[in-house]
C-alpha cells in the first residue's frame, strides 16, 4: 500500500473516504479500499454500507454479502 502522508490525506476531497463526515477510511487506491474493507468488523453497519459503495465506485464490482 502506498504511504499516504497526513499532507496527502488533507489534500483529499471528502468524496475520496468512504466516511466523508468523519474522513474515515481514505479511498486512495485498491490498497486502500482494501484496507477500509478490513476495517469493515470495527465499523456500524452504516459505515459498512458507505465503504462497500465507495469500494464499488471507485474499483468496480464487490460482491454483495
Amino acid at each position: 500500500m502506498a504511504k499516504l502522508s497526513t499532507l496527502a490525506r488533507k489534500r483529499l476531497s471528502p468524496k475520496d473516504f468512504a466516511v466523508p463526515k468523519d474522513r474515515k477510511f481514505p479511498l486512495e487506491d485498491k490498497a486502500h479500499i482494501r484496507a477500509a474493507e478490513s476495517y469493515e468488523r470495527y465499523a456500524t453497519p452504516a459505515e459498512r454500507k458507505k465503504i462497500d459503495a465507495a469500494a464499488r465506485r471507485a474499483f468496480g464490482k464487490k460482491e454483495a454479502r
